[in-house]
């Protein structure tokens, strides 16, 4: 296998994973049925970070080519058809305690159900989103919308861009269409570039301001240590 990034959902540890951390197999449906041939490929990661050291177990069911002359599947040209995490069992991250409590589980909700309802796990992103956009920048508008535009001139326009696709397609799930026949679907992978958003976010906005505060306020102690240290060797 080629090693690839990784980043430990129990740690979130950065690092990179090789055979000594990754076991996976293969199990065929090569059986006749109505839904055609199916692979479903599992794996374990073993975090190699000394003081985290979990695994994880993760499986992607695909769509398969059944070659009955040498009885094996091909499935690395076909479509995958879910992929899922068993340990730990939803794909969030682990943020730390200081970010608000309601912005975390509404985060860890829209993870959790991703697979099961693309489109309820867009609507909780987007709630997430609108509360992050309340609690950070103090803002509270009558609707997601003008909250929105309330920011625009804070944030870089990527990003800006980014949250108001965000709030569109977190309204598929929220609201009905006009022509309750139209339905409009929101895919798992669509889903999840929505939660990547959140995470980004998150990043960005409490964790890299929590990392400053910190350091500045080291830097701060610092020199009123260094203040009195002078003071009392003057006295």
């Amino acid at each position: 296998m080629e090693p690839f990034k990784w980043q430990c959902p129990h740690c979130n540890h950065h690092t990179t994973i090789t055979e000594k951390n990754f076991v996976d197999r293969e199990f065929g449906l090569s059986i006749e049925n109505a839904d055609g041939y199916k692979v479903l490929y599992s794996y374990f990661i073993v975090c190699p970070n000394a003081e985290c050291n979990k695994y994880v177990l993760g499986s992607i069911l695909f769509d398969s080519v059944y070659e009955a002359r040498n009885g094996s599947w091909r499935h690395y040209d076909q479509k995958e058809i879910k992929h899922w995490r068993q340990v730990p069992n939803s794909f969030a991250k682990v943020f730390p305690g200081y970010i608000p409590k309601a912005i975390i589980q509404d985060y860890e909700e829209a993870c959790a159900i991703i697979d099961q309802s693309p489109k309820a796990s867009a609507t909780l992103a987007r709630r997430c989103l609108q509360g992050m956009i309340r609690d950070f920048w103090n803002v509270k508008s009558s609707t997601l919308f003008k909250e929105i535009e309330e920011i625009k001139d804070k944030v870089d326009p990527l990003t800006w861009k980014s949250i108001d696709a965000t709030r569109k397609i977190g309204n598929i799930g929220a609201h009905m269409e006009k022509d309750i026949n139209l339905i409009i679907d929101v895919e798992p992978k669509e889903a999840q570039v929505l939660i990547k958003l959140i995470e980004i976010l998150i990043k960005d906005w409490y964790i890299n301001r929590y990392e400053r505060e910190e350091m500045l306020n080291e830097i701060v102690d610092t020199g009123i240590r260094k203040t009195e240290e002078k003071k009392a060797n003057n006295d």
